[in-house]
């Protein structure tokens, strides 16, 4: 297979509500999308780095600028197949979220052309998946147990917390003691405290979370061992994993014992099934984190969540909890799951008015 052109294109979604971490608010998500045409046919994938370099060091301007200078030169004189691409990528340090999205491209439309589902190809065992939500920080304690309480109505099986401090005890606390024991209820730091607030966090264990997410700096891996030591609560990394071999040097240090998997944050599918293999095989589970991804990256995290090995739920949750418009047709909870794209490749599609209607900028880039 052959790479004929590629095509960046710029989209904005409106946010339906403010989305607020510790890194920051989002009201609308600003995202990349990559369409690559080949001799074979074409592919679609999503590039989910930021607008600005908070959650990690890339962003996306920058990203495309990477796609554009050094990925897609690396790409064009060879022949591809999904194998193929990360090994042209070897020479360039990082910038994992750029790869990710041109490979995740690449392997959409090699998949197509053999009508062969991305889940299957990543070796899926599950048709459809109960899926979680992931809350931002709210206004007041009231306004967060609305929007649990309308969260847990819809049928999401286990509800996030977006935690820093001056914001958890309380807030985590009154959703504990106001829904009870039976909700699956975990909480995301998004690397806000420091080794200083280890007896601080260690509190959280009173209320019976199924995990506490990312709590320190991503390269301090000392910081959550001792954690995981003071701690009953599991110790989740999200920003600390960037790769398998980053998984196994973190489950070697007793740092985690569950990981978030988030295709972009680690190059892409193919490396996520192979840190999704390292957990497995040490017995740690895992499930797919979200960036607020179109439809595009939704469909595939959907496929690789479906591996045995995704034993919790993710937070990949239904278009509308984000979006009043999305670029492909909307993913929906049927009976607290949502089901498992079968079609070629990812399984989905733009839907040409919705894409045409929230493009702010497109690039048209031949092969030479």
């Amino acid at each position: 297979m052959r790479l004929e052109g590629v095509e960046l294109r710029r989209v904005a979604l409106p946010l339906v509500s403010p989305f607020r971490t510790s890194l920051g608010t989002q009201t609308v998500r600003d995202a990349l999308l990559v369409r690559v045409v080949t001799d074979e046919g074409e592919g679609w994938a999503e590039c989910v780095a930021e607008d600005e370099p908070t959650y990690c060091p890339e962003y996306l301007e920058g990203a495309a600028d990477v796609i554009r200078r050094f990925l897609l030169p690396a790409l064009f004189p060879i022949e591809l197949d999904p194998a193929a691409v990360a090994p042209a990528f070897q020479h360039l340090r990082a910038h994992q979220m750029a790869k990710s999205a041109v490979e995740t491209a690449v392997l959409d439309a090699w998949l197509r052309a053999r009508d062969m589902s991305l889940a299957a190809y990543l070796g899926a065992v599950r048709r459809s998946l109960p899926v979680g939500v992931s809350i931002g920080i709210k206004d007041t304690v009231d306004e967060l147990l609305d929007t649990v309480d309308r969260s847990l109505a819809d049928g999401y099986a286990r509800v996030k917390l977006k935690i820093e401090p001056g914001w958890d005890l309380e807030p985590v606390g009154r959703v504990r003691e106001t829904f009870g024991a039976d909700v699956m209820l975990t909480v995301d730091a998004n690397t806000a405290y420091g080794l200083s607030d280890i007896v601080h966090l260690t509190r959280l264990d009173a209320y019976g979370l199924a995990m506490i997410e990312q709590p320190f700096a991503p390269g301090d891996l000392y910081a959550h061992a001792r954690l995981a030591a003071r701690m009953s609560t599991p110790i989740c990394l999200d920003e600390s994993i960037t790769s398998a071999r980053d998984a196994v040097a973190a489950i070697r240090q007793d740092a985690c014992s569950i990981i978030n998997i988030k295709p972009g944050r680690v190059g892409g599918y193919l490396e996520a099934r192979r840190i999704h293999d390292v957990a497995h095989a040490n017995g740690l589970p895992v499930w797919c984190g979200g960036m607020l991804e179109t439809g595009l990256g939704r469909a595939a995290n959907l496929a690789l969540a479906a591996l045995p090995g995704f034993t919790l739920p993710g937070d990949i949750s239904a278009t509308a909890r984000y979006y009043e418009r999305d670029v492909t047709a909307p993913f929906t909870l049927s009976g607290g799951e949502m089901a498992v794209p079968t079609g070629a490749g990812i399984g989905i599609e733009p839907d040409r008015s919705s894409l045409e209607a929230l493009t702010t900028a497109t690039e048209w880039i031949p092969a030479p």
